[in-house]
């Protein structure tokens, strides 16, 4: 990028007019000239040929000023005085590649922040060259601040950057949404109740008017503005995401009721195995142009007539009207939780409480073993109140496996299908054949839905049976797969983080007022909270040395993870005489393992482990495996079960054991494997209490050094159940290898 420290601001009237930014309709479409081809073209890849370089980048123009400058006290300023990417050696080093190879033949498009995606890449292109494109988030929706009793609701404005990076956007210790506005909420006196719902629709519209004006002025003339190093941008602030349920997404869409807000599908159409066309900005406006010819919008009933021929809510000035490179159907993006999970637990838990039976259905949840960290369902879930967003997660895990052999073949179908595309859109990283296998998924349920209807399962109020398909969800599902390729992967867009930011912006600073004039003094208590206060209980790292855990723990999801991988390297880097053996925390490839330093058992015979966990074949389990390791080595991959060639009176090296009942175990995320995922506890304690048969969880196994899991399925895997795990105490005055190592008994479920 060619940089020009000399203030040279575009003439931003000719710029707007002739690179695109006036003609929005065209940018949406695609239109963009250079930088269509070179996002689209399919060409050989070469070496270098790993990032798409946009032909008219940001530029800086001169100094500015940051609160930066007041720490340049810093150790490293000297560095990056003539490095500003310190410590990385340089821009290329520090750059994050949008684009990767698949093959040597084929280019395959990746997917996954908002700069990822087309949007991105058409706005940059519309605006003056040298410009820096801000994308706007927005989020918005009524919460209850009152407790226990009491109608006390905040409609709050939330206001992020998609420029900030995913992964720390969505942590909601990161408080990257901050509250912008109030919104009213107000109620209105006309006699009739939809003429009093079109007031409130325009006020809330008037409302982001007036306190996004700012926003709008500087998406259609730019600002200047400070980066985090000091260097002045040219900056442009288009609105690229608004983060909203599906009703608060219609009001902002200016439909009416039964109406999608991203097409121009009506309710008859929600059902359709295909994308209708969709609502553009101009279309909505354009209908709203001919409504004003025929009505006068101060004449709410009158022009509410004539919008509604329309399928409109009877607002007249939208507040993204005047908003330059604002497209509704993009900004409206797919939001997990209310399109996804509720979807999940609106329709398809019904369904199949329909056609398994409320009863059955509850008995098979109910029955299924416990697992740590997750929710375990003693009563079922038929009957369950107040579901949240975790509880319909802890469903999906289980409901299809459950209800397999209870319900017709068909409608099992078709409820998977929803199951494989609701977690093939919740990925972090999506390239074209992800997308193709979601929209396969898609159309697979549309091709078995039929047996939902024809079973009666689809059912309303007073268990009335339902013979159509008018679900806003399920219409809206058609849009996923064209919003990840305009604005990448929707997970972004999820409102666990803007639900969390009600309770820290407005629910906090409520319950500390005097329940009087709620509103100012939610904005007094939100500017004078500076203080953050991590109370973080940990029992399972209590025998972790504190300075590791000072050195690794770092926030993350609503509480810490403790990344066992840092622990790892660190006593394995640690002097021999230093940290205490064995080494009870370790990595294998993309997985770490975690024992507590203390056995549960701290010395137990070989005989007696055999009696209390009800293994039998222990002692010669343990001396084939010797006999492998002695004829193979120690790195030979051994084979689960199989019949045993060693005596029950087998010979052992050992006599004596230490068994541990709980193992602690951490991967990284599928797609990136900077991301370390919480750790899962893992039990395999013997018969005590409740548990009168053991606590045993399943696990997979790779047990073929050629196979990796999940690329590979169960191929070169074994199903069981974790059933010891030990390590043998060597005779005084033996040589014993093994010291320093644990073993696992694992009996095969299937294999």
């Amino acid at each position: 990028m060619d940089v020009d420290h000399a203030p040279n601001i575009p003439d931003v009237d000719q710029e707007l007019d002739g690179a695109g930014v006036g003609d929005w309709d065209g940018v949406f479409q695609g239109r963009s000239d250079e930088g269509d081809d070179q996002v689209h073209k399919e060409v050989t890849p070469t070496d270098s040929d790993f990032i798409d370089w946009h032909p008219k980048p940001p530029q800086t123009y001169g100094r500015g000023h940051t609160f930066l400058d007041s720490f340049r006290s810093d150790a490293n300023n000297t560095y990056r005085k003539e490095n500003h990417y310190y410590p990385f050696s340089g821009r290329k080093d520090w750059e994050v590649a949008l684009w990767v190879y698949a093959t040597a033949q084929r280019l395959c498009r990746i997917y996954s922040e908002w700069m990822t995606g087309d949007d991105a890449w058409n706005m940059q292109s519309a605006l003056p060259r040298g410009a820096t494109l801000l994308g706007t988030i927005l989020s918005s929706d009524k919460t209850n601040i009152s407790m226990m009793t009491g109608d006390r609701v905040a409609h709050p404005l939330l206001i992020s950057l998609a420029n900030i990076h995913m992964s720390t956007r969505l942590k909601s210790s990161s408080n990257a949404f901050v509250l912008t506005a109030l919104l009213p909420v107000p109620k209105f006196i006309h006699k009739k109740k939809r003429m009093r719902g079109v007031l409130k629709d325009r006020l809330i519209h008037e409302c982001l008017n007036i306190v996004l004006r700012p926003l709008k002025q500087a998406a259609r003339e730019g600002v200047m503005l400070s980066d985090p190093i000091g260097h002045s941008q040219y900056c442009f602030t288009p609105l690229v995401s608004y983060i909203v349920d599906t009703p608060e997404a219609m009001m902002l869409a200016t439909v009416g009721g039964k109406t999608s807000p991203v097409t121009m599908a009506m309710y008859k159409q929600f059902g359709d195995p295909f994308r209708h066309e969709p609502r553009t900005k101009s279309t909505t406006l354009a209908q709203l142009r001919i409504a004003r010819v025929r009505a006068d919008p101060d004449d709410i009933e009158a022009f509410f007539r004539e919008a509604q021929k329309f399928r409109l809510n009877g607002v007249s000035d939208p507040f993204f009207a005047d908003w330059i490179l604002s497209e509704p159907s993009h900004f409206l993006t797919p939001e997990t939780l209310h399109h996804i999970h509720r979807e999940f637990y609106d329709h398809d838990v019904k369904w199949l409480v329909c056609a398994v039976g409320d009863v059955e259905l509850d008995f098979r949840f109910s029955v299924l073993q416990p697992i740590m960290g997750f929710r375990h369902f003693h009563g079922g879930i038929s009957k369950l109140k107040q579901v949240t967003g975790r509880t319909q997660h802890d469903i999906q895990r289980s409901i299809i496996a459950v209800s397999a052999d209870a319900a017709p073949s068909a409608v099992i179908t078709a409820i998977r299908a929803l199951m494989d595309f609701r977690y093939l859109v919740q990925s972090l990283r999506i390239d074209d054949n992800v997308l193709g296998r979601i929209s396969a998924a898609l159309d697979e349920f549309h091709a078995n839905k039929h047996a939902i209807i024809a079973g009666g399962f689809r059912r309303g109020q007073r268990n009335r049976v339902i013979d159509n398909w008018f679900i806003p969800k399920i219409e809206l599902m058609q849009s996923i797969v064209p919003s990840i390729r305009n604005s990448g992967v929707i997970m972004q867009w999820t409102a666990d983080t803007t639900e969390h930011a009600h309770i820290t912006e407005i629910k906090d600073p409520a319950r500390s007022s005097n329940n009087n004039n709620y509103d100012s003094q939610i904005y007094h208590g939100d500017s004078d909270s500076d203080d953050v206060n991590f109370d973080v209980d940990n029992d399972d790292d209590d025998d972790i040395p504190a300075e590791l855990l000072a050195t690794i723990t770092s926030p993350g999801h609503s509480r810490p993870i403790t990344n066992h991988f840092a622990i790892a390297k660190l006593l394995q880097d640690r002097e021999v005489g230093t940290v205490p053996v064995p080494l009870c925390s370790f990595s294998v490839g993309r997985t770490s393992f975690h024992l507590a330093h203390v056995p549960s058992i701290r010395s137990i015979s070989v005989d007696d482990t055999a009696l209390k966990f009800d293994v039998p074949d222990l002692r010669p389990a343990i001396a084939d495996f010797l006999g492998r390791e002695a004829a193979h080595g120690q790195d030979y991959v051994h084979t689960i079960g199989g019949a045993r060639r060693a005596k029950p009176t087998a010979s052992l090296p050992f006599e004596k054991l230490q068994v541990w009942f709980k193992l602690q175990l951490q991967d990284t995320d599928l797609h990136d494997i900077s991301v370390v995922r919480p750790a899962q506890t893992l039990n395999c304690s013997p018969p005590s209490g409740v548990w009168t048969c053991g606590r045993y969880d399943p696990v997979i196994v790779n047990d073929n050094a050629r196979c990796s899991w999940p690329a590979d399925g169960l191929h070169g895997h074994t199903v069981g159940e974790i059933r010891l795990i030990l390590r043998p105490v060597g005779k005084a005055g033996t040589y014993w290898s093994w010291k320093d190592r644990f073993l696992t008994y694992v009996e095969v479920i299937v294999n």
